[in-house]
């Protein structure tokens, strides 16, 4: 694979890329999965959910980034993959909430297992995440989910030189074997939670699988408020 800017190494891509299938498999299962508690989507649809006992502090991982609101007290943990079309809707919705509430603090897991480009996107985003400062990474984020289109890695590295990132760096780190152990513990960690789609969310010790929508996402975090629980 030749890249205008960014040269991905195919070995190490081929090895991330051996989680992609994993993932698609537990994806197929999605359905299967029990809805713990009586959660619903914006539409209507039962809401995948279940319990979830973390391994550690998720926002302690190296390449996982506290986002916004560092000090809020109701920590929303988002797993998402860059050319994932529900993920770029929770952006904007995501976005307009941690404004609104200065409590609500968002820990963002890069989660590439949409195929390739995600994967050349994603080491980029690392490189960001080592590179730069939190506010430069969310403004990658959003940045990237502003557009149409699929989001490989020349044009993840388009936007983030565009931060004013040195190119040399970005280029160096992506390609690190940092980044490549980054990006596999993020998938495995996101397949150990039974994450089987994007976006995910944790939240209160409750995976929530699949995008639930403004309002509902909102609920559940008015409920983390009032009883300290998403459905009180």
């Amino acid at each position: 694979m030749i890249m205008k800017h960014f040269p991905v190494l195919m070995a190490i891509v081929a090895t991330v890329a051996l989680l992609v299938p994993a993932f698609a498999q537990e994806r197929d299962r999605s359905m299967q999965v029990v809805s713990e508690l009586p959660l619903t989507a914006d539409n209507g649809d039962r809401l995948a959910n279940h319990t979830v006992r973390l391994p550690g502090p998720i926002d302690q991982l190296l390449g996982v980034v506290v986002a916004v609101n560092p000090t809020g007290k109701i920590t929303l943990v988002e797993f998402y993959d860059l050319n994932c079309p529900y993920c770029r809707a929770a952006s904007t919705d995501i976005a307009d909430m941690v404004d609104l509430d200065p409590q609500l603090r968002l820990v963002l897991v890069p989660f590439p297992v949409l195929g390739i480009a995600s994967i050349e996107a994603s080491r980029i985003e690392l490189a960001v995440a080592k590179l730069g400062k939190p506010q430069q990474f969310y403004a990658f984020h959003r940045k990237v989910f502003a557009q149409r289109g699929t989001t490989d890695g020349n044009r993840a590295f388009d936007i983030a030189r565009g931060l004013g990132l040195d190119a040399k760096k970005l280029i160096a780190v992506g390609n690190s074997d940092e980044v490549t152990e980054q990006m596999k513990s993020h998938v495995q960690l996101g397949n150990e939670l039974g994450l089987a789609a994007t976006p995910s969310f944790i939240i209160g010790g409750v995976a929530i699988v699949g995008y639930p929508g403004r309002y509902h996402l909102q609920a559940m975090v008015d409920g983390m408020n009032a009883c300290g629980k998403v459905l009180c």
